[in-house]
Order: C-alpha cells, then structure tokens, then sequence
C-alpha cells in the first residue's frame, strides 16, 4: 500500500504577487540541492488520523506555528514519483521568518557506516513568487501551484 502525506500551501499576495510557502529538506542528501527539491510542509497520515489535521499537524511541527485559517482550499491530491499519494489544501497567511522545526529524524550516515546522525526534516524555509516556486517545488507537487492560481483566478 502507497504512504499517505497531507500537506498544507499557504500563500500571500505581495504587491500584488501571489507568493507560496515552501521548505527544503534537512540533511546531508539535500545540502546542496534547490530546483526540484523544495515541497509543501507535508507528513504522513497516521491510522484513523483527518488528512487536514495531518496537514496542520505538520506543518507546525515542520515550520513552528499554529496554521490558522476560515478557509482552508482542497488542492486534491498528486502521486510522487516514490509513489507516496500527496493531499493538500492551501491557506492565506503570513510567516515571521523563524523557522523553529520540533522535526527531526535519524538517519545513517554515510549510508551503510554504521553512524547516525539526528537531523532536522526541514533546514529552509521562505515565499517564493509563484512562477520561481514552479522551478524549486518537487516536479509532481507543481499541480498544487496550478490548482491554486485557477481557484484564485476564478474568484476573482
């Protein structure tokens, strides 16, 4: 059976630019890559757990706050390229630009040495204009940004 994630995208409009909310993960593997590597603060979906309060869950473990909204956009879902299913929904708000992460995961390091290093999920986080976000997000999450600039668009 595939992993289930939930993950939530804010978003803000700075002079008129919509921006997105994304994060890059932590560790060794990661350091040194940016295009394609950023996501949604997302995390897997515990038994009988909500996808939406998975996805709030999350992301005040992955970024630091609280995520609070009256309306929170379903953006459906995507299929990774791992195969991990990907729910997400989108929300209007604002970031004070401290990450403070409570995330953090094990991992062996160098791979097979035995060693094992504690290492936060999340090492960056920042808005990115919505056409920037397009080059930095994980290919398969780029749904997300589309689904959120149409419903926007049409309420406009």
């Amino acid at each position: 059976m595939p992993k289930i994630s939930s993950g939530l995208l804010m978003y803000k409009f700075a002079n008129s630019e919509l921006k997105v909310f994304l994060v890059h993960p932590g560790g060794p593997f990661w350091k040194n890559k940016d295009e394609g590597a950023w996501s949604v603060p997302k995390g897997e979906v515990e038994e009988n757990e909500d996808f939406l309060d998975t996805a709030k869950r999350e992301f005040s473990e992955e970024v630091g706050f609280i995520p609070e909204s009256d309306n929170f956009i379903p953006l459906g879902e995507v299929v990774q390229k791992s195969g991990k299913i990907v729910h997400c929904w989108a929300f209007q708000g604002d970031w004070s630009g401290l990450l403070m992460t409570s995330s953090f995961v094990t991992i062996e390091y160098p791979v097979k040495s035995g060693k094992f290093i504690k290492i936060p999920e999340i090492d960056k986080a920042q808005f990115f204009p919505i056409q920037e976000a397009r080059k930095k997000i994980n290919p398969s999450q780029k749904n997300f940004l589309d689904r959120l600039e149409a419903i926007l668009q049409s309420s406009i």
